[in-house]
């Protein structure tokens, strides 16, 4: 059984830059403790090699030198991929052969927050007891190899390349998207320079959007959290879709030439029906936050259906565990295991294309059968020492909203594992009465 982690959260190490985790004393401890796991466990002649890469923040430059030195010293060396999608290094790290990858991202979050989270050499994020074995080992003083045994730093330089060609290695041969205009909102971050490349090497005529990062901007007002300007951009270019990544490129949202917006579990379907078409599915994984209409309409299609966590490591755990291909949320975390290890936007992205051009049909047709019911999230800041599990008002509202659904919906309430927010989601078939619940239990946490 895994020990209980520390530092690691659902999501890798993330805090605020300037904190007792996401600073360079840290980072370069973490660095050397990643690097004495590293080298206990690799047995092949050769030494080990990790790759970094991150997201467009200012505080990554900070933290990408603090993790290379703590690597050198530990006798680790290391590749450099500057700004690098979260599943870009996913990738590369297996393609490459790697021992491991290191992303340095706080993901959706705005640019005053960063993180660290790590991938093995199969490209899978970094299991629990590796992840709980680097902390033990934080413990340890910072030490340094020999001189002789230093480990070396090098650009990738053609990572961004490499990348770009293995996202369209997963579109099919014999289609293209010559015809379709896009517009691609790159939330600033780390796809910035990739996302749009990929789609125009395909065919597509390219607008940007959230594609010039300056190291602040990151998410603000742009990409997958904050939809609304890809909603305009796509209406005002007369555009036929919308795609929109967040700031490390493995969420998707999109939006079609009326304006409408299609979420994580309008997408996941969309793949999942397509391929349907063309063989079965032994099952898919969503989240507790699955839309209801979602697993209602996979049992109508006969496809087994599972929640996991709310998290897509955890999709990808449950994934595995019952050797399934498809998973996702409805946040846009879209997992295909036939195109790649781990979540990825951009790939989810061309698989949702690829429906739309085999079957010649727009992406609101694509979706007859599926009608999702109306669900609210709201995120309500949690004061630091407040157990929300045991506070009174909070669990009176809850039993007062479920009288209220009676069965006809459901609510779910659960602690961020990224942020310290209290997520409070209600979900039926009748939208004023997800508002009312939802406003009675905000109410209580006031």
């Amino acid at each position: 059984m895994v020990g209980e982690r520390q530092y690691f959260g659902t999501d890798g190490i993330r805090g605020r830059v300037g904190s007792s985790v996401i600073n360079a004393e840290f980072a370069l401890r973490l660095g050397y403790a990643a690097g004495r796991v590293l080298t206990r466990e690799h047995r092949e002649s050769a030494r080990p090699i990790v790759l970094i890469g991150k997201d467009t923040r200012i505080s990554g430059y900070m933290l990408e030198s603090a993790l290379e030195a703590g690597l050198s010293a530990a006798g680790i060396d290391v590749l450099l991929a500057g700004p690098m999608p979260t599943p870009a290094v996913a990738y590369l790290t297996r393609a490459l052969r790697l021992s491991a990858g290191i992303v340095i991202s706080a993901s959706h979050n705005p640019y005053f927050d960063n993180g660290i989270k790590f991938f093995s050499s199969d490209g899978m994020k970094l299991p629990d007891e590796v992840e709980l074995r680097i902390e033990q080992a934080l413990a340890e003083p910072v030490g340094c190899v020999f001189s002789e045994k230093l480990g070396r730093a090098k650009r990738l330089n053609d990572a961004a390349g490499r990348y770009i060609e293995f996202c369209k290695s997963g579109f099919p041969a014999d289609l293209d998207l010559v015809g379709l205009k896009l517009v691609v909102d790159a939330a600033h971050g780390a796809a910035y320079h990739i996302a749009p490349s990929v789609f125009e090497e395909l065919g597509a005529t390219v607008s940007r959007i959230g594609c010039a990062p300056d190291g602040l901007n990151i998410n603000d007002g742009v990409g997958a959290t904050a939809p609304d300007a890809l909603v305009k951009a796509v209406v005002t270019a007369q555009a036929d879709l919308g795609i929109a990544l967040d700031g490390d490129a493995d969420r998707l949202l999109m939006v079609d030439g009326t304006g409408r917006l299609y979420n994580g579990d309008e997408l996941l379907y969309v793949i999942v029906a397509d391929r349907l078409r063309r063989g079965p599915v032994a099952g898919v994984v969503g989240t507790l936050m699955t839309n209801l209409a979602f697993e209602h309409r996979m049992r109508e299609l006969n496809v087994p259906f599972e929640r996991a966590a709310v998290g897509d490591r955890y999709v990808l755990a449950m994934l595995q565990q019952k050797g399934w291909l498809y998973g996702g949320e409805g946040s846009g975390h879209l997992i295909c295991l036939d195109r790649h290890t781990t979540g990825d936007g951009i790939v989810a992205a061309l698989q949702v294309l690829a429906a739309m051009q085999r079957q010649r049909k727009p992406l609101s047709e694509l979706l007859d059968g599926l009608r999702l019911y109306p669900q609210k999230l709201v995120n309500v800041p949690l004061a630091p020492g407040l157990d929300w599990r045991t506070h009174e008002g909070l669990n009176q509202a809850r039993e007062e909203v479920e009288r209220q659904l009676d069965g006809k919906g459901r609510v779910l309430i659960r602690a961020s594992g990224t942020e310290p927010k209290l997520r409070l989601m209600v979900e039926a078939a009748d939208a004023a009465l997800v508002d009312g619940c939802l406003e009675t239990l905000s109410a209580s946490l006031r």
